[in-house]
């Protein structure tokens, strides 16, 4: 726990010492998530909704380009039916994402980059029946991730659309391989915009 903590705290710092070295504006966001789990063994998941809640820091290198760090607290999983039963797998992360972003005059940016993930909790529900299993899973988790959003123009105000596609295998042990993804949309608001 000490670990994430520490983790947490680094990538806070550089968030922020980023942000107040060059043109750059800090900003919060929140929105919806829709996330499963690809198992190498070919069992499927049903997606499962959740939610995203952060900062960002938008970071301009110049007119087209920009970097948007961010640090977002994170829902993944997803849920398997079983004849009537229905089990739901819980999970939170504190995700780390880097942005690279391509920034057209219209508003529209396009944008990918790496995002790392530190598992916060990991829970299951079954029926009444609930478990938590946080200790099977590894503790980081890296993905990619790749989408798009849109400033309006002139005020802070703005949309965001990205996909996550995981690369490490979320199991501590085990023969089966299984990663997250998930599409995120929602809002941002980048405070004294210029």
């Amino acid at each position: 726990m000490m670990k994430l903590l520490l983790s947490v705290f680094i990538a806070a710092v550089v968030l922020t010492g980023t942000a107040n070295a060059q043109h750059a504006n800090i900003g919060i966001k929140g929105g919806l998530n829709v996330t499963n789990i690809h198992n190498s063994n070919g069992v499927e998941y049903d997606n499962l909704v959740g939610f995203n809640v952060g900062l960002l820091a938008h970071i301009h290198f110049n007119k087209q380009f920009a970097l948007q760090p961010e640090l977002v607290y994170s829902t993944a999983g997803a849920s398997n039916k079983n004849g009537p039963f229905e089990t739901k797998y819980n999970m939170g992360y504190i995700n780390v994402p880097v942005l690279f972003q391509y920034m057209f005059d219209n508003g529209f940016r396009l944008q990918a980059g790496p995002q790392v993930g530190f598992l916060v909790s990991a829970k299951s529900k079954t029926g009444d029946f609930k478990e938590d299993f946080k200790e099977d899973l590894n503790k980081v988790d890296f993905s990619l991730a790749a989408g798009m959003s849109y400033l309006v123009p002139k005020t802070g105000f703005g949309f965001d659309a990205r996909y996550n596609l995981g690369l490490s295998d979320i199991n501590k042990e085990g023969n089966v391989k299984s990663t997250n993804r998930g599409f995120q949309v929602g809002v941002f608001y980048l405070f004294d915009k210029q």
